[in-house]
C-alpha cells in the first residue's frame, strides 16, 4: 500500500468493467460505451478513435495498431495484427541508388499504408457487441466540437517543427503549438469517423477518403495508389510468450519487436533481482546490460513475419544464458552493436476488461510526433512514417521492400499466471516499450509491488532516446545510483523527459479488477 502522505494516485477498484489509457476523456467514453451494453472490444475501439483527436501527435486513423484479445469465459489470447505494409513501389535498391543509407525519417519514402482502420472493423465485426456507428458515435462528436487540449498533449504539440504543406493548417491552425485549455477539433475527420461508420472499411479504404489520401500522397512524391489502399488487410496470428518466475508474458509476434521484452526477461532470470534494491545500482546496471543485448538481437532478427526466420532462437532459453554469462555485473560491456532504430516516442494505448472479462490491450500509433508531418489535403489524415523503421541493408530480414511490413516497435502484452490471463497492460514510448514491459513485469514479480507503484516507480533505459544514446535515468533515481552506474563505465545522462507511459488492469483471484495509469500521461483508469 502506497504512503498516503506523499505525493501519487491509488489504484482504481472496480467490479463490472475497467479502462486504463492515457486521456480522460476516451476513458469515459470506454466506460460510457460499457454502460451502454458494449463489451470491451466496443469500449476499445471507441477510446482509441477518440485518442485521435485528444493526443494527434500521437496516433490517428492514418496509423497502425495491433491488438491482443481475451474472449470472455476463455482463458486463450488471441492477436491481431492492424500494420500497414510498404505501397507496391517501394524499393531499396531505388533508395540505395540515390545514395540513401537509411529510409527517412519525414520522408514520403517512410509512408506506409493505414492498417488501424481495417482492424477496428475487423475487430468490431468479429468480437464487438454494438454496432460500429455506436462505437464511434461519441468520437464524432468530440471530433466536430472539440477538445481542451490537455498538459502533457501541449508539451509534445511543441516538438512538432516538422509539420509541413497540409499538415500544418490541419494540425496548426493557430500557426504556434496550442497551450493547455486551448480548444482543437478535426471536423474534416469527423466527416471520415461518418464514412467510416457507415460504409465500414470502404468508408476508408475507398472513395473519397481513400481518393484524398492517394492524390495528396502523390502530390509530395509518393507512389502509394488506389490499389495499395484497397488491399490492406489485417491478420490474425499466434502471441508468444514466455516464462519468468511464476508468470507468463505474453507478447505479439513479429512484425512487432514483443520478443525482445520476452529476451530481456529471459536474461534477467539468471540473476536474483528481488535480492537487491530495485532502485539501486546493481539492478539498473544488470537490467541496462540485458536491454542492450536484447534491442541488438531484435535489430538483427525481427522484421516482417514472413522474413523473420530467427525467433525461435532469439526465445530460447539457451540463446538468453549465453547473452546472461556476457554481463559483467561489475562493469558495462565495452561495445553491443548500435541500436540503430528510429528515434521516436509517440504512441497511445489502451486496455479494456468488462463484465465478462472479455480483456483487451490495444496499442495504436502514427510513429513519431504526427507522423511523418504530411497530412492528406482535405480530410487531414496524418500519415504515419512506420516505413523509417525499415532497413536499407541489402539482404536484411527488415529490407524495406513494397508490400512489406517494417519492424514495428508498438506492442500490447498481457501477463498469465497458472493459465490465467491476469492482466493486460502496455507501456508507450516506442523505443522504451520492452524495457518498460520487462520492468513492470520485474517490479511487480520480483519486488512485490502494487500494480500503481509498479507504474510509478523511476524508470532507466539504455538506449536512444530523444535522440541520445548511452543510459538515461530519470529524475527519480538518487544521485548516488547515478555516480554507482557511471562508476561501472555506463555513459549516463538525466532524462530530459519521462520514459513510457503505462496502462494496466489487474483481474484479481477475488474477481474484482484493478486498473492503474501511469502519472507520465494525462489519463487516468476508471471503472464502474
Amino acid at each position: 500500500m502506497r504512503d498516503f502522505q506523499k505525493s501519487g494516485r491509488s489504484a482504481v477498484y472496480a467490479d463490472n468493467g475497467m479502462v486504463a489509457t492515457s486521456h480522460p476523456l476516451a476513458a469515459q467514453v470506454a466506460v460510457e460505451l460499457l454502460r451502454a451494453g458494449g463489451n470491451a472490444v466496443d469500449a476499445a475501439i471507441g477510446a482509441a478513435v477518440l485518442l485521435g483527436l485528444c493526443e494527434p501527435q500521437m496516433t490517428g486513423l492514418g496509423g497502425d495498431c495491433f491488438v491482443l484479445l481475451k474472449p470472455a469465459g476463455d482463458e486463450r489470447v488471441v492477436a491481431l495484427n492492424g500494420s500497414g505494409r510498404a505501397p507496391a513501389g517501394l524499393s531499396a535498391p531505388a533508395m540505395r541508388d540515390r545514395g540513401l543509407s537509411a529510409v527517412p525519417v519525414y520522408g514520403i519514402e517512410s509512408v506506409t499504408l493505414p492498417g488501424a482502420v481495417d482492424a477496428f472493423c475487423r475487430l468490431s465485426a468479429d468480437w464487438g457487441r454494438l454496432e460500429l456507428a455506436q462505437v464511434l458515435a461519441p468520437a464524432i462528436g468530440y471530433f466536430d466540437a472539440g477538445v481542451p487540449v490537455a498538459p502533457r498533449v501541449a508539451h509534445d504539440w511543441g516538438r512538432a517543427e516538422h509539420l509541413q504543406g497540409a499538415a500544418r493548417g490541419h494540425f496548426l491552425p493557430w500557426g504556434a503549438p496550442p497551450n493547455p485549455g486551448t480548444r482543437f477539433a478535426l471536423p474534416g475527420q469527423a466527416e471520415v469517423l461518418r464514412q467510416i461508420a457507415a460504409k465500414g472499411r470502404a468508408g476508408f479504404y475507398e472513395g473519397a477518403v481513400a481518393e484524398d489520401m492517394v492524390a495528396s500522397l502523390r502530390a509530395l512524391g509518393g507512389t502509394h495508389t488506389l490499389d495499395d489502399f484497397a488491399a490492406v488487410a489485417s491478420d490474425y496470428s499466434e502471441p508468444i510468450s514466455s516464462a519468468y518466475r511464476g508468470v507468463e508474458l505474453v507478447e505479439h509476434a513479429p512484425n512487432g519487436q514483443g520478443a525482445t521484452a520476452n529476451l530481456i526477461l529471459n536474461i534477467l532470470s539468471q540473476f536474483d533481482l528481488n535480492a537487491m534494491d530495485p532502485f539501486g545500482a546493481e539492478r539498473t546496471h544488470l537490467e541496462a546490460e540485458a536491454t542492450r543485448l536484447a534491442y541488438d538481437a531484435r535489430n538483427r532478427f525481427l522484421a516482417d513475419a514472413d522474413t523473420t526466420t530467427r525467433l525461435a532462437h532469439m526465445l530460447a532459453p539457451e540463446t538468453a544464458a549465453q547473452l546472461a554469462a556476457l554481463i559483467d555485473p561489475g562493469r558495462a560491456l565495452a561495445q553491443v552493436a548500435p541500436l540503430t532504430e528510429a528515434i521516436h516516442r509517440d504512441t497511445v494505448y489502451v486496455t479494456v476488461v468488462d463484465r465478462d472479462r472479455m480483456a483487451v490491450s490495444l496499442i495504436y500509433s502514427i510513429f513519431h510526433g504526427f507522423g511523418s508531418g504530411m497530412a492528406s489535403d482535405r480530410y487531414g489524415i496524418a500519415f504515419q512514417n512506420r516505413g523509417a523503421g525499415f532497413s536499407l541493408e541489402q539482404g536484411h530480414p527488415n529490407e524495406a521492400a513494397g508490400g512489406k511490413r517494417p519492424m514495428h516497435t508498438i506492442i500490447p502484452a498481457m501477463l498469465r499466471r497458472n493459465g490465467r490471463v491476469t492482466m493486460p497492460f502496455g507501456v508507450m514510448g516506442g523505443a522504451y516499450q520492452p524495457c518498460g514491459h520487462a520492468r513492470i513485469v520485474s517490479n511487480l514479480v520480483d519486488f512485490g509491488m502494487d500494480l500503481q507503484t509498479a507504474l510509478d516507480a523511476p524508470r532507466a533505459f539504455a538506449g536512444l532516446f530523444s535522440g541520445h544514446d548511452g543510459l538515461a535515468l530519470e529524475t527519480g533515481y538518487a544521485p548516488a545510483v547515478f555516480d554507482a552506474l557511471a562508476a561501472k563505465g555506463h555513459t549516463l545522462r538525466w532524462s530530459d523527459e519521462p520514459l513510457g507511459g503505462a496502462q494496466a488492469i489487474h483481474l484479481d483471484d477475488s474477481g474484482i479488477l484493478i486498473g492503474a495509469s501511469d502519472p507520465r500521461k494525462d489519463g487516468c483508469a476508471l471503472g464502474y
